[in-house]
């Protein structure tokens, strides 16, 4: 099953990838960020806000952005 991954964190970058069948988003988080957090990330499906149960669809774009920068000042 093919999705757009639209990754936001440092660099970003975006591609078409292959992932298997009915993958929740909480298991395609974690196998594309391991040592990411989720509640450090908003993570879209087709540009709504998703929960972790989600599952994926073929087609589907998948954006994952960081809500804290490293770095930033907080005031």
């Amino acid at each position: 099953m093919r999705v757009l991954f639209i990754n936001n964190d440092g660099a970003g970058f975006a591609d078409h990838i292959e992932i298997e069948p009915n993958m929740p988003v909480a298991k395609f988080f974690a196998q594309k960020l391991p040592h990411g957090r989720p509640e450090d990330y908003l993570i879209r499906v087709n540009r709504q806000p998703v929960s972790r149960d989600q599952i994926l669809h073929e087609g589907d774009r998948v954006t994952i952005t960081p809500t804290k920068i490293e770095g930033a000042i907080v005031s």
